[in-house]
């Protein structure tokens, strides 16, 4: 038999939905919630068998009984968009209203860590977040949990946007509304529902996995009682975790509130590992803190603090103020308003929370610093610690998020009946050692939402943006490989991709600038869902033909015609080679909207590539309408992951 959780903690009977004798209603609905306009919509629960029940919604009622096993679900006529409207749910012991419901459109905005970066951390933060208020637009983010198994159920709740729910909220998932909203004036819904370094296996299914080659057993592993075992034996073991961190001492007497550092607590240097340190292999959180004197720090509105890479999770307070959250993957640099900080000595607290293995503020030396201005404080060397919980690492046997099936299971198969209008993506940096294989992974991925939905509904993905460090020559490239694999997808229909080569950030895999990458992604949605006449990709590779030593390259989506952001219009970025395979740098030139590569030292040319690395930097090529090229080759040569 199946174990889970809840019974664990034993309130199984009380809870299960099929076994409650009063109506019940899945987590996705909830007051200020938006329901997908034009479309027939069901709704569905629970309650005791052979019930009654009925939904009373915009002049419609619908009635029906529930099956044996407790389920029911009614079906609504389509309606046009607006509101807000009440909702009535009525059962036999128990009456269920939802308020302040709009009809509009409803996105799944989806991925991993891209996708949950969150609003406070991009640029312009504070500006972006005052101006969120959007009454039409309404937010809902998925909790964080993964089963190995379908589950009926996920938790969240609607939120009005506004300046108090929108700065936790997915960045890319907000622009994107945003403009759509805008531009569509009708209300805009916005499921989010990500986890940071996942791969696409996890938000497969598992009838679609098991028919993917090399997945086969697997699966067969993930649905055997042993691993329901694991399963429940971590999650148990999470509740705990989540529990001495949610009580931690220095949480409740405010150890980051008072600028004195009381001699009870220990020295260690920062940047570094705390396993090198007297803290050993804790598991938990532990506080950190320092004093720095900045004397007059001047007349200036903003500082930064930057404290580099921290393992795993971390709260950072200045003078008792709470300034930025961050994880392993982020840099870990938080603005924040000058008038924070004092004249002379202030306090900077970290809480860092490590759930297992390494812990610690462990960047590079020169890497930790407050910046006021032109000036900048050195935070490296000895800070103050004290432990707050702990309490053993948060997983017993690590199971991990980005296993097959795991978050499908958990955080898209409960609202497969809720109509969307589409999805959005943002995925692929787990998966670029393994490009050949998406190839085949993503697309079936998209099929097999559609599929699980009933209907082929538009999907829109966001191109690895670039990072790393530039290379200085021609070179393979795995992200290069998987943001071809991306761009091969758009053979499926009602496909559209947000190029971001241009965007990125070669020292964090997490750009800030998520302001255009929602633009992007709303472009092609306007093109891709609404079917209206706007330019909505940059130049994509059509065919080449070659004429003595030149290459001639065609493009679609050229717009208003092509350009390079060069004060001489020079393209570059590309590379050509002849039939030794062995690539060097090219020249280019735009003639008619086409564009001529070459090499004098390639007297018989076969092959071209465009931006074809980890961080492409250079790569100049645009359209008019300002949406930059996608990478691209022209040979079909076996890359470094075509194993």
């Amino acid at each position: 038999m199946r174990i889970r959780i809840l019974k664990i903690l034993g309130v199984y009977l009380l809870l299960s939905p099929n076994l409650m004798a009063e109506i019940k209603m899945p987590g996705i609905f909830t007051d200020n919630m938006v329901l997908q306009r034009d479309e027939p919509l069901i709704v569905w629960g629970w309650a005791d068998k052979k019930e009654q029940v009925s939904v009373v919604f915009n002049g419609q009622t619908k009635t029906t009984r529930t099956s044996d096993s407790g389920k029911w679900e009614v079906h609504l006529n389509a309606m046009s968009p607006g509101g807000p409207f009440e909702m009535t749910i009525k059962g036999k012991n128990k009456i269920i209203t939802y308020r302040n419901i709009m009809l509009g459109d409803v996105w799944i905005c989806s991925g991993q860590s891209n996708m949950e970066f969150i609003l406070r951390k991009c640029y312009r933060a504070d500006q972006e977040i005052s101006e969120s208020n959007y009454p039409d637009i309404r937010l809902f983010t998925v909790n964080r949990t993964l089963d190995n198994r379908p589950s009926d159920d996920l938790t969240g709740e609607w939120q009005v946007c506004s300046p108090q729910t929108s700065p936790d909220f997915s960045a890319v998932a907000y622009f994107f509304g945003r403009y759509l909203n805008r531009e569509l004036h009708i209300p805009i819904g916005l499921i989010h529902s990500s986890w940071g370094g996942v791969s696409v296996e996890t938000w497969t299914s598992t009838e679609t996995m098991q028919k993917t080659s090399g997945y086969e057993q697997v699966i067969a592993n993930q649905t055997t009682a042993e691993y329901d075992q694991i399963v429940a034996q971590n999650l148990e073991q999470k509740h705990k975790f989540d529990t001495a961190v949610e009580n931690d001492p220095g949480i409740l007497e405010k150890w980051y509130d008072s600028a004195e550092i009381t001699p009870t607590w220990k020295g260690i240097y920062v940047p570094g590992i705390w396993e090198n340190t007297d803290l050993g292999t804790i598991d938990g959180t532990v506080w950190y803190r320092t004093v720095i004197d900045i004397g007059n720090r001047g007349n200036h509105a903003t500082a930064l603090l930057n404290l580099g890479h921290i393992d795993d999770y971390n709260e950072t307070w200045v003078n008792g103020h709470l300034v930025g959250t961050g994880d392993e993957l982020s840099l870990n640099a938080f603005s924040f308003p000058a008038g924070l900080l004092q004249e002379g000595k202030n306090l900077v607290a970290v809480r860092v929370t490590d759930k297992g293995g390494d812990g610690g503020i462990y960047g590079v030396d020169g890497e930790t610093y407050l910046q006021i201005g032109e000036r900048r404080y050195s935070l490296n060397g000895e800070w103050r610690y004290r432990i707050g919980t702990a309490c053993g690492p948060r997983e017993s046997v690590h199971v991990s998020p980005a296993a097959p099936t795991m978050l499908y299971n958990a955080m898209i198969h409960p609202i497969v009946r809720y109509k969307i209008k589409g999805a959005i993506f943002y995925q692929g940096e787990h998966n670029a050692g393994a490009a050949y294989r998406y190839r085949t992974l993503f697309p079936n991925m998209i099929n097999d939402w559609r599929d699980k939905w009933g209907y082929e509904f538009p999907f829109l993905w966001v191109q690895l943006a670039n990072y790393m460090q530039p290379v200085a020559g021609p070179s393979e490239s795995d992200w290069a490989e998987l943001r071809e694999a991306q761009t091969m997808a758009l053979s499926l229909p009602k496909t559209g991709q947000a190029v971001t080569i241009d965007i990125g950030d070669a020292n964090d895999i997490h750009p800030r600038n998520k302001q255009d990458v929602g633009l992007r992604l709303a472009l092609s949605a306007l093109k891709v869902a609404y079917e209206q006449k706007v330019n909505h990709s940059g130049p994509l590779y059509k065919s080449m033909e070659i004429s003595g030593n030149e290459i001639i390259l065609t493009f679609d989506h050229v717009g208003s015609g092509l350009i390079a952001r060069d004060k001489y219009n020079y393209p570059k970025g590309f590379t050509i080679a002849g039939a030794d395979k062995k690539f060097v740098w090219a020249k280019a030139r735009i003639e008619r909207n086409r564009v001529i590569v070459f090499n004098e030292n390639i007297e018989n040319p076969v092959a071209v590539r465009y931006a074809w690395a980890n961080n492409p930097n250079d790569a100049n090529l645009y359209n008019k309408e300002n949406l930059p090229a996608s990478p691209f080759r022209t040979d079909d040569w076996p890359g470094i992951t075509a194993h």
